[in-house]
């Protein structure tokens, strides 16, 4: 079963005008991981798609979507997936990929009909793709890891590079998580926003009862959302994108637009949050 909601990029100024509810319509979409299903959420931010598959032990096939306007979804883009759940496979091309907890599996433009199986969670991150490159099954070991943060300031932690120039070569898709360290709370921290892409988060790790605090809006116009596991939230170019949990929490971030440079972002002083 293939489900689709469609959301419309937002104004900065429309957005300040927004109660919680109107926020949480508007860039947040939760309950992606429905068992048995394939859930997708096609944004007109750089027309990323994100979502989840969950086949439950059987197989789910992920091919037309019509949002997309092509035959298969990878007719005209790329893409990229992530466990968080239990071992499972994707089949793609003719190739079984075996995708262990964490492992995070490219797949290019033109690759064809999708199939998710097993007891894996997977989460599914899609941007349009320009040229054809070959698919990519890349295991934490052969990430890029670098160590950010500190105890004294609550943000320890590591972010991990899979889809990333570092490590691979794709169009726009860029993607890793950040696992924040024992003790720590905070992620991305000082606060920026990059206007030539945008982002995606996805929370996952966290207990029932865990919630992240989730950081919006324009520096100077601040707003958040209350987030639970495995809720996956967007990120336009005018925004901050920063939060912090009451439990411990690992984000998958996956961004896509004008260029795959990492560290293409303007940060914004704390004192100058509002």
């Amino acid at each position: 079963m293939l489900t689709v909601k469609t959301v419309h990029a937002v104004n900065a100024d429309h957005a300040k005008g927004m109660d919680t509810q109107a926020l949480r319509d508007n860039f947040l979409s939760e309950g992606l991981f429905s068992e048995g299903e394939i859930r997708l959420t096609y944004t007109h931010y750089d027309r990323m798609i994100v979502g989840g598959a969950v086949p439950n032990g059987g197989s789910l096939l992920l091919d037309e979507v019509k949002e997309c306007g092509t035959p298969s979804i990878l007719d005209r883009r790329e893409m990229g997936i992530v466990n968080i759940g239990d071992s499972g496979s994707v089949s793609c091309a003719g190739v079984d990929y075996s995708l262990d907890h964490g492992d995070v599996l490219y797949l290019p433009k033109g690759a064809g009909a999708v199939t998710f199986a097993g007891q894996g969670r997977f989460y599914i991150t899609s941007a349009p793709a320009h040229k054809e490159l070959e698919a990519k099954l890349i295991k934490i070991e052969d990430a890029k890891s670098v160590h950010m943060g500190a105890p004294e300031t609550s943000n320890e932690r590591t972010i991990y590079q899979f889809i990333h120039p570092l490590v691979m070569e794709s169009c726009q898709l860029i993607l890793g998580y950040t696992k924040l360290h024992q003790g720590s709370v905070w992620n991305t921290m000082p606060a920026h926003v990059h206007d030539r892409r945008m982002e995606a988060y996805c929370y996952f790790g966290m207990e029932e009862s865990t919630r992240v605090m989730h950081f919006m809006g324009e520096p100077n116009e601040t707003r958040h959302m209350v987030l639970k596991n495995e809720d996956v939230v967007v990120s336009p170019p005018w925004s901050i994108h920063a939060g912090a949990g009451v439990g411990s929490y690992t984000f998958i971030w996956a961004m896509a637009g004008d260029n795959v440079d990492y560290t293409d972002m303007d940060f914004i002083a704390m004192e100058d949050l509002r």
